[in-house]
């Protein structure tokens, strides 16, 4: 399934939509087509490019502040599947303050680890196991959102949420 970026009418990122309701937007008139992926839409009396982002002919009030939803998913893609202690390959998340020790489950407290890292720090600081952290864990950008909701981010998109960030 393609998937479509929406943007507000302020060109702020909404949502991300399957290609196809991306299109009944466009017919409907509620939605202009901003980039295509060159790839047509044909009905039996009308070829429309397939829409790849598109922005709303009217302003969405978003009510509340949009965050990226902590999940393993996430922390590696914020992580760059890369292991936070030695630079390996990530497979496993961590949390640099134990939970057993009160350490909270959040985006400042866990990273991405390989296996024998994680194995090796076990239920310890990272001072305290003789490790350190190659950046310290923070929250993602508030448009990380995009990049976790779909599995591959075209290169369409880039300019729309660049423009938000």
């Amino acid at each position: 399934m393609q998937a479509a970026l929406v943007l507000n009418a302020s060109y702020e990122p909404l949502s991300v939509v399957s290609a196809r309701r991306a299109t009944c937007l466009v017919l409907a008139d509620k939605a202009e087509i901003l980039a295509d992926d060159g790839a047509p839409i044909r009905s039996e009396t009308l070829t429309l490019p397939r829409p790849s982002v598109i922005r709303l002919r009217y302003m969405v009030k978003v009510p509340y502040a949009r965050r990226t939803a902590m999940s393993r998913r996430a922390v590696f893609a914020r992580d760059e599947h890369r292991c936070q202690y030695c630079g390996g390959r990530a497979d496993s998340i961590d949390h640099v303050v134990p939970r057993s020790r009160g350490g909270p489950h959040t985006w400042e407290n866990v990273a991405a680890a390989c296996r024998a890292c994680n194995l090796s720090k076990r239920d310890r600081t990272p001072e305290e196991a003789g490790m350190h952290l190659e950046r310290p864990c923070r929250a993602p950008r508030s448009t990380a959102w995009v990049v976790v909701s779909v599995a591959s981010m075209p290169d369409a998109w880039r300019p729309y949420l660049a423009i938000a960030s």
